[in-house]
C-alpha cells in the first residue's frame, strides 16, 4: 500500500514537473472609443474640385493600439535549449465580422514558430514582424499608435486607423528570423523571405490580379517575391537605447518570356504623406532604413528618429519614389497615473520618372510635408487606461498636386491581458 502510495506520488511529482517545463499564455488587448477624422485630399485628375472627407464613427480597431488576441508558448527542452510559438490575430469588438477582416476571416499578424538556445540566441519561421517595424516599436514616442501626425509609422489617411502602415513595411510573409542574445549591450536581429514560384507548360493562373492562360506550346511564368533585412539593438549605456535597422524587398513577374509591363500613370505624383501612389506596377524593388535613439531623463524620455524609404521600378531605375522623414518627441508621467506625449516631424517626396512611365511633358514632383501628434493616458490600472489622443499632418502643394493634409482625433478605452 505504502509502495503504491509512493508511485503515485512520485508519478505525480514527474507529471507536475514535466508541465511546469511548457506553458502557454493567452494575451490580448481591446481599444474600443470614438474617433474623428477630417481629411483634405488633392484636385483629382478629371475634376478641379478639391476632395475633402469628415467622418466620425465608435470603432473597435484602437485608436491607441491595434485591437488582438494572441497566443503564445514556450516549452523547456533542457541544456538550455527552448522551442516556442506566437499566434496572433487583429480583432475588431465593434464589428461582426470579430476582425474587421474583408474575407470575414482572422487577420493574421504574426504567427511563427522556433528555436532558442540560451548564450546563442534563436530562429524562427512564419508571418513576421520586419526589423524597422520592430525598432519602431522600441523607439516611437506615439508607440505606433493609429491616428495621424506620425509621420514615421504612417496609417491610411481615409480611416485615421488602420493596420498598413504605408511609410515601411510592418511584416512579411514566408519569413525567416533570427535573433542574438544580448553582448555587451549589442543585440542583432535579422530577416529572410523567399516566397518565389516557377511553372512550365499549359498552365492557368492570376498573374499581378489578371487572369493569365498559356497557349498549348510550353510556357513558363515566374513569380519572385524575396526580401531581407538586418537590425541592431544597443543598450549599453545606462538609459539610452539605439536601433538601426535595413530592409530591402523585390517583387517580380515573369510570363511567357517577358516580365510584366509597368503601368502607365496620367501624371508624375508626389503622393500623400499617409499612402504611396505607387505608378511603379508590379515589378518594385523597395529599400528602406531606419535609425532612432531615446534617452531616459527620469522627468521624460526624449526620442529621435530617421527613415528613407524608396520604392523602385524593377525594370527602369530611374523610376522611383523616394519618403524621407524625420521626427522628434518626449513621453513621460505628469502624475503616477497621468502619461503624456508629444511628437513633431517633417519630410519629403521625390518622385522620378522615366519616360516610359508618364506622359510627354510630365514633369518631376517634390513635396515636403509636416506632422505633429499628442496624446494622454489616465491609467485607472497597470492593465487598463482611459486616453486621448491628436495629430495633423500637411503636404504642400506641387506642380501636378495641390496642397492636402487631415487631422484626426481618438479618445477610448484601452484594456491589456
Amino acid at each position: 500500500m505504502k509502495k503504491s502510495l509512493f508511485a503515485i506520488a512520485a508519478v505525480g511529482a514527474f507529471a507536475g514537473a514535466a508541465q511546469a517545463q511548457s506553458s502557454v499564455t493567452v494575451y490580448g488587448i481591446l481599444d474600443v472609443g470614438f474617433q474623428g477624422v477630417t481629411t483634405r485630399g488633392p484636385y483629382s485628375s478629371n475634376n478641379m474640385t478639391e476632395i475633402n472627407t469628415n467622418a466620425t464613427r465608435f470603432t473597435g480597431e484602437g485608436s491607441e493600439s491595434t485591437s488582438r488576441l494572441g497566443f503564445r508558448g514556450v516549452e523547456d527542452l533542457g541544456g538550455g535549449t527552448r522551442a516556442f510559438f506566437t499566434v496572433e490575430f487583429q480583432m475588431n469588438p465593434t464589428d461582426q465580422t470579430l476582425s474587421g477582416n474583408t474575407g470575414n476571416g482572422l487577420f493574421n499578424r504574426q504567427t511563427f514558430a522556433g528555436i532558442g538556445k540560451n548564450g546563442i540566441g534563436q530562429i524562427a519561421i512564419g508571418t513576421q514582424y520586419t526589423p524597422v517595424h520592430n525598432a519602431v516599436g522600441r523607439t516611437d514616442p506615439g508607440q505606433a499608435n493609429n491616428m495621424l501626425g506620425n509621420v514615421i509609422y504612417a496609417v491610411n489617411a481615409a480611416t485615421g486607423s488602420g493596420q498598413t502602415a504605408t511609410s515601411y513595411t510592418v511584416r512579411y510573409n514566408n519569413s525567416l528570423t533570427f535573433q542574438t542574445d544580448r553582448f555587451a549591450g549589442v543585440q542583432v536581429n535579422g530577416i529572410y523571405v523567399n516566397n518565389n514560384s516557377n511553372s512550365n507548360g499549359s498552365v492557368s493562373q492570376t498573374v499581378n490580379g489578371t487572369a493569365w492562360t498559356a497557349s498549348a506550346s510550353p510556357n513558363n511564368s515566374q513569380l519572385n517575391n524575396q526580401a531581407a533585412g538586418l537590425g541592431l539593438n544597443y543598450t549599453g549605456i545606462q538609459k539610452l537605447n539605439v536601433d538601426v535597422a535595413y530592409q530591402a524587398s523585390i517583387n517580380k513577374s515573369y510570363v511567357n518570356g517577358y516580365w510584366q509591363a509597368v503601368q502607365t500613370p496620367t501624371s508624375a505624383t508626389a503622393g500623400a504623406v499617409n499612402a504611396v501612389n505607387n505608378f511603379l506596377g508590379s515589378n518594385l524593388k523597395m529599400t528602406q532604413f531606419y535609425g532612432a535613439a531615446t534617452y531616459d531623463f527620469g522627468i521624460l524620455t526624449a526620442y529621435a528618429q530617421y527613415l528613407n524609404s524608396k520604392y523602385e521600378s524593377a525594370m527602369n531605375t530611374g523610376a522611383f519614389y523616394q519618403r524621407t522623414a524625420q521626427q522628434v518627441g518626449v513621453r513621460g508621467y505628469a502624475t503616477k497615473s497621468i502619461e503624456a506625449w508629444a511628437s513633431a516631424g517633417m519630410g519629403r517626396y521625390n518622385a522620378a520618372v522615366g519616360n516610359t512611365l508618364v506622359t510627354p511633358g510630365a514633369s518631376t514632383a517634390v513635396a515636403n510635408f509636416t506632422g505633429y501628434q499628442v496624446g494622454a493616458n489616465y491609467w485607472l490600472s497597470k492593465r487598463t487606461n482611459m486616453y486621448g489622443i491628436f495629430g495633423a499632418t500637411q503636404v504642400s502643394s506641387t506642380s501636378v498636386n495641390a496642397s492636402e493634409g487631415g487631422t484626426s482625433y481618438g479618445v477610448g478605452i484601452r484594456h491589456t491581458f
